[in-house]
């Protein structure tokens, strides 16, 4: 496991496996196995994206766009879900996840409607994130 060199807020570690780094920041997995939901942690101050200074938005869009092309190319997904709330963990994340018709909240946004499913397996967490290593980059 990837050691991030930031501080991340603890509900987000509570909820999340840690991946790795990304150039513009820690990547994160929910532990909800139902879906693939990727949470990006730009190394910011600033709560909101639109905040960011331009090359910071440049590159965590770049990192957003690499991350949706890999749920969608190497995962199959045919639908990208992107989200930046904040409105219960203040520190900026970013949701990427996948999303099919017939998972387990379709059509349904997955905020309130995602049933508790299981943990990923370790051995699902390494080739995921051997694969991520491959196709984004990260480290």
């Amino acid at each position: 496991m990837s050691t991030p060199n930031q501080s991340i807020h603890p509900q987000l570690l509570s909820d999340c496996h840690v991946l790795g780094r990304l150039d513009s920041g820690t990547l994160l997995l929910s532990r909800n196995s139902l879906l693939h939901w990727f949470i990006l942690v730009p190394e910011t101050n600033c709560n909101d994206l639109l905040d960011l200074p331009a090359a910071t938005l440049h590159q965590v869009m770049a990192d957003c766009r690499a991350l949706s092309q890999f749920v969608k190319q190497q995962l199959h997904y045919p639908k990208v879900n992107f989200a930046g709330l904040g409105n219960q963990v203040p520190q900026m994340h970013l949701h990427l996840l996948g999303r099919r018709e017939g998972d387990a909240c379709w059509p349904q946004p997955v905020w309130g409607n995602l049933p508790p499913g299981k943990d990923w397996e370790d051995e699902e967490l390494l080739e995921l994130r051997d694969s991520l290593k491959a196709d984004c980059g990260l480290r």
